[in-house]
Protein backbone atom coordinates (compact mmCIF):
# COMPACT_ATOMS: atom_id res chain seq x y z
CA UNK A 1 0.00 0.00 0.00
CA UNK A 2 2.83 2.28 0.80
CA UNK A 3 4.29 1.57 -2.44
CA UNK A 4 1.49 2.19 -4.18
CA UNK A 5 1.26 5.78 -2.73
CA UNK A 6 4.60 6.53 -3.10
CA UNK A 7 4.21 5.55 -7.07
CA UNK A 8 1.09 7.64 -7.02
CA UNK A 9 2.78 10.64 -5.22
CA UNK A 10 5.50 10.59 -7.82
CA UNK A 11 2.55 10.37 -10.68
CA UNK A 12 1.04 13.66 -9.26
CA UNK A 13 4.47 15.42 -8.71
CA UNK A 14 5.53 14.82 -12.63
CA UNK A 15 2.34 16.00 -13.87
CA UNK A 16 2.28 19.60 -11.20
CA UNK A 17 5.83 20.08 -12.91
CA UNK A 18 4.82 19.58 -16.54
CA UNK A 19 1.68 22.12 -15.68
CA UNK A 20 4.37 24.49 -14.74
CA UNK A 21 6.36 24.72 -17.61
CA UNK A 22 3.49 24.96 -20.12
CA UNK A 23 2.27 27.75 -17.78
CA UNK A 24 5.46 29.39 -17.52
CA UNK A 25 6.69 29.02 -21.10
CA UNK A 26 6.32 32.33 -23.43
CA UNK A 27 4.40 32.83 -26.51
CA UNK A 28 5.96 33.71 -29.27
CA UNK A 29 6.00 37.33 -30.76
CA UNK A 30 3.48 36.96 -33.08
CA UNK A 31 4.57 37.96 -37.25
CA UNK A 32 3.32 41.50 -37.97
CA UNK A 33 1.33 41.53 -40.91
CA UNK A 34 2.57 43.92 -44.10
CA UNK A 35 0.09 46.58 -44.50
CA UNK A 36 -0.60 46.79 -48.24
CA UNK A 37 0.74 50.40 -49.49
CA UNK A 38 -1.79 52.44 -52.26
CA UNK A 39 0.28 52.29 -55.45
CA UNK A 40 1.49 56.06 -56.48
CA UNK A 41 -0.18 57.64 -59.38
CA UNK A 42 1.60 57.16 -62.68
CA UNK A 43 2.71 59.90 -65.30
CA UNK A 44 4.65 59.75 -68.81
CA UNK A 45 6.26 62.89 -70.15
CA UNK A 46 8.02 62.43 -73.47
CA UNK A 47 9.90 64.83 -75.53
CA UNK A 48 10.84 64.08 -79.29
CA UNK A 49 14.86 65.73 -79.78
CA UNK A 50 15.65 66.85 -83.26
CA UNK A 51 19.02 69.10 -82.29
CA UNK A 52 21.60 68.26 -79.83
CA UNK A 53 20.12 69.72 -76.53
CA UNK A 54 17.05 70.04 -75.22
CA UNK A 55 15.70 70.81 -71.40
CA UNK A 56 12.26 70.34 -70.26
CA UNK A 57 10.64 71.52 -66.56
CA UNK A 58 8.15 69.25 -64.83
CA UNK A 59 6.29 70.54 -61.90
CA UNK A 60 5.52 68.28 -59.70
CA UNK A 61 3.81 68.37 -56.12
CA UNK A 62 2.50 65.17 -55.08
CA UNK A 63 4.34 61.89 -54.97
CA UNK A 64 4.44 60.05 -58.36
CA UNK A 65 5.61 56.58 -60.52
CA UNK A 66 7.34 59.25 -63.34
CA UNK A 67 7.88 57.52 -66.79
CA UNK A 68 10.46 59.59 -68.97
CA UNK A 69 10.53 58.81 -72.62
CA UNK A 70 12.94 60.18 -74.78
CA UNK A 71 13.10 60.33 -78.88
CA UNK A 72 15.93 61.53 -80.62
CA UNK A 73 15.82 62.05 -84.56
CA UNK A 74 19.32 61.47 -84.83
CA UNK A 75 22.00 62.63 -87.53
CA UNK A 76 22.97 62.58 -90.88
CA UNK A 77 25.05 59.11 -90.17
CA UNK A 78 21.72 57.24 -88.80
CA UNK A 79 23.84 54.51 -87.34
CA UNK A 80 22.20 51.35 -86.77
CA UNK A 81 22.48 51.75 -82.91
CA UNK A 82 24.22 54.02 -80.29
CA UNK A 83 24.90 53.63 -76.45
CA UNK A 84 22.35 55.34 -74.54
CA UNK A 85 22.48 55.64 -70.62
CA UNK A 86 20.45 58.38 -67.84
CA UNK A 87 22.00 60.44 -65.43
CA UNK A 88 20.82 62.43 -61.93
CA UNK A 89 22.21 65.17 -61.46
CA UNK A 90 25.11 65.03 -63.20
CA UNK A 91 26.10 61.39 -62.18
CA UNK A 92 25.54 58.24 -64.30
CA UNK A 93 22.40 56.16 -63.38
CA UNK A 94 24.53 52.91 -62.02
CA UNK A 95 22.94 49.85 -64.56
CA UNK A 96 21.24 52.40 -66.82
CA UNK A 97 23.51 52.11 -69.39
CA UNK A 98 22.11 50.05 -72.82
CA UNK A 99 22.20 49.70 -76.29
CA UNK A 100 19.81 51.52 -78.04
CA UNK A 101 18.47 50.18 -82.03
CA UNK A 102 17.38 52.72 -85.00
CA UNK A 103 13.92 52.38 -85.17
CA UNK A 104 11.65 54.19 -87.57
CA UNK A 105 14.55 56.31 -88.30
CA UNK A 106 14.53 57.60 -84.43
CA UNK A 107 16.45 55.87 -81.43
CA UNK A 108 14.20 55.51 -78.27
CA UNK A 109 14.99 55.65 -74.38
CA UNK A 110 12.85 55.44 -71.75
CA UNK A 111 12.79 54.34 -68.24
CA UNK A 112 10.52 54.54 -64.82
CA UNK A 113 11.44 56.76 -61.80
CA UNK A 114 9.71 56.95 -58.23
CA UNK A 115 9.95 60.59 -57.11
CA UNK A 116 8.24 60.35 -53.59
CA UNK A 117 10.83 62.61 -51.57
CA UNK A 118 12.38 65.71 -52.24
CA UNK A 119 15.64 63.82 -52.88
CA UNK A 120 13.73 62.03 -55.72
CA UNK A 121 14.11 65.37 -57.46
CA UNK A 122 16.21 67.00 -59.40
CA UNK A 123 17.59 67.22 -62.93
CA UNK A 124 17.24 63.85 -65.01
CA UNK A 125 18.96 62.85 -68.05
CA UNK A 126 18.74 61.09 -71.19
CA UNK A 127 22.29 60.52 -73.05
CA UNK A 128 22.05 59.44 -76.29
CA UNK A 129 26.23 58.30 -77.19
CA UNK A 130 28.49 61.98 -76.71
CA UNK A 131 25.66 64.14 -79.62
CA UNK A 132 22.58 64.46 -77.78
CA UNK A 133 20.72 65.01 -74.20
CA UNK A 134 17.61 65.77 -72.74
CA UNK A 135 17.15 67.24 -69.40
CA UNK A 136 14.15 66.75 -67.00
CA UNK A 137 13.96 68.97 -64.18
CA UNK A 138 11.63 67.56 -62.07
CA UNK A 139 10.42 70.23 -58.93
CA UNK A 140 7.59 71.63 -56.76
CA UNK A 141 6.40 75.41 -58.26
CA UNK A 142 8.86 77.85 -57.40
CA UNK A 143 8.36 81.02 -56.39
CA UNK A 144 8.17 84.07 -58.91
CA UNK A 145 7.98 86.67 -56.93
CA UNK A 146 10.84 87.69 -55.09
CA UNK A 147 12.71 90.87 -53.94
CA UNK A 148 15.85 92.28 -54.47
CA UNK A 149 16.87 95.03 -52.25
CA UNK A 150 16.31 94.75 -48.53
CA UNK A 151 13.89 95.82 -46.42
CA UNK A 152 14.66 98.78 -43.77
CA UNK A 153 13.06 99.57 -40.87
CA UNK A 154 14.01 101.23 -37.03
CA UNK A 155 14.82 99.53 -33.95
CA UNK A 156 11.61 99.77 -31.49
CA UNK A 157 9.33 99.78 -35.31
CA UNK A 158 7.48 97.20 -36.43
CA UNK A 159 7.63 95.51 -40.35
CA UNK A 160 5.45 93.71 -42.29
CA UNK A 161 7.08 90.93 -44.84
CA UNK A 162 5.23 89.46 -47.45
CA UNK A 163 5.54 86.35 -49.58
CA UNK A 164 3.51 85.57 -52.55
CA UNK A 165 2.72 83.02 -55.27
CA UNK A 166 1.17 83.88 -59.01
CA UNK A 167 -2.46 82.57 -58.58
CA UNK A 168 -1.68 80.58 -61.75
CA UNK A 169 0.37 77.90 -59.71
CA UNK A 170 -0.84 75.36 -57.74
CA UNK A 171 -2.04 76.18 -53.80
CA UNK A 172 0.27 75.18 -51.52
CA UNK A 173 -0.46 72.96 -48.62
CA UNK A 174 0.58 75.51 -46.58
CA UNK A 175 3.26 78.38 -45.39
CA UNK A 176 6.44 78.10 -43.31
CA UNK A 177 8.36 81.21 -42.41
CA UNK A 178 12.32 80.39 -41.75
CA UNK A 179 15.44 82.95 -40.57
CA UNK A 180 19.03 82.46 -40.98
CA UNK A 181 20.43 82.14 -37.95
CA UNK A 182 24.30 81.94 -39.63
CA UNK A 183 24.44 78.47 -40.03
CA UNK A 184 20.92 77.06 -40.84
CA UNK A 185 17.25 78.24 -41.25
CA UNK A 186 15.74 78.32 -38.09
CA UNK A 187 11.84 77.83 -38.60
CA UNK A 188 9.86 80.60 -36.80
CA UNK A 189 7.26 79.46 -34.53
CA UNK A 190 4.79 82.58 -33.54
CA UNK A 191 3.44 80.31 -30.41
CA UNK A 192 7.10 80.72 -28.92
CA UNK A 193 7.24 84.13 -29.33
CA UNK A 194 3.29 85.54 -29.63
CA UNK A 195 5.17 89.36 -28.86
CA UNK A 196 7.53 88.97 -31.46
CA UNK A 197 6.37 87.26 -34.54
CA UNK A 198 2.89 87.28 -36.03
CA UNK A 199 2.01 84.81 -39.31
CA UNK A 200 -0.62 85.07 -41.76
CA UNK A 201 -1.61 82.32 -44.01
CA UNK A 202 -3.98 83.66 -47.12
CA UNK A 203 -3.98 81.03 -49.98
CA UNK A 204 -0.90 82.24 -52.48
CA UNK A 205 -0.07 84.62 -50.30
CA UNK A 206 1.67 85.02 -46.74
CA UNK A 207 2.72 87.79 -44.52
CA UNK A 208 5.23 87.65 -41.39
CA UNK A 209 4.70 90.88 -38.91
CA UNK A 210 8.33 91.33 -36.55
CA UNK A 211 7.34 93.44 -33.65
CA UNK A 212 9.65 95.56 -31.44
CA UNK A 213 12.59 95.55 -34.25
CA UNK A 214 16.14 95.21 -32.43
CA UNK A 215 19.51 94.66 -34.21
CA UNK A 216 19.36 91.26 -33.68
CA UNK A 217 16.33 91.36 -36.30
CA UNK A 218 18.23 91.46 -39.11
CA UNK A 219 19.09 88.81 -41.62
CA UNK A 220 17.75 86.46 -44.08
CA UNK A 221 14.35 85.48 -43.93
CA UNK A 222 12.70 82.57 -45.89
CA UNK A 223 9.25 81.82 -46.56
CA UNK A 224 8.32 78.36 -47.79
CA UNK A 225 5.16 77.48 -49.57
CA UNK A 226 4.77 73.73 -48.57
CA UNK A 227 3.78 71.00 -50.83
CA UNK A 228 3.63 67.02 -50.76
CA UNK A 229 6.91 66.21 -52.40
CA UNK A 230 8.91 69.46 -51.52
CA UNK A 231 8.70 73.30 -50.01
CA UNK A 232 10.01 75.70 -52.40
CA UNK A 233 11.59 78.58 -50.87
CA UNK A 234 12.26 82.61 -51.26
CA UNK A 235 14.11 84.71 -48.91
CA UNK A 236 14.05 88.22 -48.29
CA UNK A 237 16.54 90.32 -46.37
CA UNK A 238 15.21 92.98 -43.72
CA UNK A 239 18.02 95.62 -42.91
CA UNK A 240 17.04 96.98 -39.43
CA UNK A 241 19.15 100.43 -38.57
CA UNK A 242 18.90 102.99 -35.61
CA UNK A 243 16.97 106.84 -36.65
CA UNK A 244 20.55 108.19 -36.29
CA UNK A 245 22.16 106.61 -39.32
CA UNK A 246 19.96 108.13 -42.13
CA UNK A 247 21.41 111.31 -40.85
CA UNK A 248 25.08 110.56 -41.25
CA UNK A 249 25.32 111.51 -44.62
CA UNK A 250 23.54 114.68 -43.90
CA UNK A 251 26.06 115.45 -41.03
CA UNK A 252 29.00 114.12 -42.94
CA UNK A 253 28.19 117.02 -45.49
CA UNK A 254 27.43 119.89 -42.70
CA UNK A 255 31.06 118.98 -41.31
CA UNK A 256 32.31 119.34 -44.92
CA UNK A 257 30.77 123.12 -45.30
CA UNK A 258 31.41 124.66 -41.47
CA UNK A 259 34.75 123.33 -42.59
CA UNK A 260 35.06 124.66 -45.81
CA UNK A 261 33.35 128.02 -44.20
CA UNK A 262 35.75 128.37 -41.65
CA UNK A 263 38.92 127.57 -43.93
CA UNK A 264 37.43 130.78 -45.95
CA UNK A 265 36.97 132.98 -43.35
CA UNK A 266 40.53 132.31 -41.64
CA UNK A 267 41.73 133.22 -44.96
CA UNK A 268 39.95 136.58 -45.36
CA UNK A 269 41.06 137.44 -41.89
CA UNK A 270 44.51 136.92 -42.71
CA UNK A 271 44.16 138.84 -45.60
CA UNK A 272 42.33 141.80 -44.14
CA UNK A 273 45.74 141.99 -41.88
CA UNK A 274 47.87 141.73 -44.63
CA UNK A 275 46.42 144.56 -46.42
CA UNK A 276 46.57 146.82 -43.03
CA UNK A 277 50.26 145.69 -43.12
CA UNK A 278 50.54 146.92 -46.43
CA UNK A 279 49.10 149.97 -46.38
CA UNK A 280 50.52 151.77 -43.25
CA UNK A 281 54.13 150.87 -44.27
CA UNK A 282 53.89 153.56 -47.44
CA UNK A 283 52.73 156.06 -44.98
CA UNK A 284 55.95 155.43 -42.45
CA UNK A 285 58.30 155.83 -45.22
CA UNK A 286 56.88 159.20 -46.65
CA UNK A 287 57.00 160.66 -43.20
CA UNK A 288 60.49 159.75 -42.51
CA UNK A 289 61.86 161.15 -45.78
CA UNK A 290 63.36 164.47 -45.65
CA UNK A 291 62.75 166.18 -48.66
CA UNK A 292 66.38 167.11 -50.75
CA UNK A 293 67.17 170.23 -52.92
CA UNK A 294 69.44 169.66 -55.78
CA UNK A 295 72.79 172.32 -56.13
CA UNK A 296 72.95 173.46 -59.68
CA UNK A 297 75.36 175.92 -59.42
CA UNK A 298 74.91 180.09 -59.64
CA UNK A 299 72.49 180.31 -62.63
CA UNK A 300 70.00 178.43 -60.37
CA UNK A 301 70.29 180.67 -58.26
CA UNK A 302 70.03 183.53 -60.19
CA UNK A 303 66.49 181.98 -62.12
CA UNK A 304 64.98 181.83 -58.36
CA UNK A 305 65.66 185.35 -57.74
CA UNK A 306 64.34 186.72 -61.37
CA UNK A 307 60.98 184.53 -60.55
CA UNK A 308 60.90 186.47 -57.16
Amino acid sequence: MSASWKQLSFQILLLLVSCRRINTKTPGVTPTQMVPTTPLPTDVRSVILKGESHTEKIELLNPVTLTLECTWTGNQKKAPNVTGHWMKDGEEILNSRLTVELENAQYNLRRVFSIVNEESLGNYSCVFGNEAKIDFILAVPKIGETRDKPIVSYTGDTTVIICKMEETKPKPNTWNWYKDNGTDKEQIFPAADPLQYEIKVSEWKTQLTVHNLSKNDSGLYYCGAVYALSTTMSHVELKVITILEPLKPFIAILVEVLVLVAGILLYEKSQSKKNLTTENEPNAEQNDTVPQVEDNGPEASGSIRQRK
